[in-house]
């Protein structure tokens, strides 16, 4: 198993930024690659971003230019800046990982953490 634990969330005014950390443990030699998701009431999951084992990152369409993922050098935390931020930005945000191979598809994701609310006014 993996655990996963999300921070940085809260709650922040348009055009402002937060950053996003996950920290994960537990059987993680295998990781290819760490995601963040999110999902808004009433919506389903979103992926937002993803990054592989070698640092290859992928995002979403309208994510680009204003959020930037990101792990450090032990690869057991993956970042996730959000910056110019809007309302339409507000959702729980949570990071997942998964094993072969890499995507924004959140039925590949292996292993979830419980989420960290991001709300913007």
């Amino acid at each position: 198993h993996v655990q996963l634990v999300e921070s940085g969330g809260g709650s922040v005014q348009a055009g402002g930024s937060l950053k996003l950390s996950c920290t994960y443990s537990g059987y993680t030699s295998f990781i290819d690659c760490m995601g963040w998701f999110r999902q808004a009431p009433g919506k389903g999951p979103e992926g937002v971003a993803a990054i592989d084992s070698d640092g290859a990152s992928i995002y979403l369409d309208s994510m680009k230019g204003r959020f930037t993922i990101s792990q450090n050098n032990a690869k057991d935390t993956v970042y996730l800046q959000m910056n110019s931020l809007k309302p339409e930005d507000s959702a729980m945000y949570y990071c997942a990982v998964r094993y072969g191979g890499c995507n924004l598809d959140a039925t590949d994701f292996n292993y979830w953490g419980r989420g960290t609310q991001v709300t913007v006014s």
